[in-house]
């Protein structure tokens, strides 16, 4: 099990520095576009396609690194106030209707893909891109996001981390006071 977590967790900070890549490259793309279009009064034909994919594969390529971090929006006030056996059944039913949902998207997403890329599908811009090429990071991220899932059930089913991320020992307001000064760089 360690070794399916840490291989998991590998590959979610490697999808993770992807996306970041994505959106970096997207950055510099839009300052091309800008200066090409109002400096050089030419007209931009791929840029706002490659943006808007780039934009949309960096969200789900990095989808399993954010669960790994727990850096999605997440509301603690009931975990933070129920008891560690509450805490517990709360967080495996969430991470398996978590897992359940994104298994589902994880299936429809890559019939998509197959759809678009077995019947060339392309995009209705004047770039005329092929659309499997920015489908194809629907399954991989949905992939990725689906084997992050299981390493978390696996992860609080063995007790090797506690529910949310929260102690059993710690006190609704120790939390928010650790959140609080993460939230501020550890500062405070």
């Amino acid at each position: 099990m360690d070794a399916y977590i840490r291989a998991v967790t590998f590959l979610s900070r490697v999808a993770g520095v992807f996306a970041a890549l994505l959106i970096g490259f997207a950055v510099l793309v839009i300052c091309y576009m800008v200066i090409e279009r109002y400096m050089l009064n030419l007209t931009t034909i791929w840029q706002i396609d490659v943006v808007t994919y780039s934009i949309v594969s960096a969200t789900f390529v990095g989808s399993a690194y954010v669960l790994m971090t727990r850096g999605h929006v997440n509301v603690d006030v009931l975990p933070l106030h129920v008891g560690p056996t509450t805490r517990y059944w709360l967080a495996l039913i969430t991470i398996v209707v978590g897992f359940a949902f994104v298994l589902v998207l994880f299936v429809l997403c890559t019939a998509l893909w197959y759809q678009a890329w077995s019947q060339n599908w392309h995009s209705d811009t004047v770039w005329r891109a092929p659309l499997w090429i920015p489908y194809f990071s629907m399954p991989v991220g949905l992939g990725l996001l689906v084997l992050q899932y299981a390493a978390e059930l696996i992860s609080v089913v063995t007790r090797r981390t506690p529910p949310f991320g929260i102690s059993e020992k710690a006190s609704a307001e120790e939390v928010a006071q650790e959140q609080a000064r993460e939230a501020l760089g550890g500062a405070g």
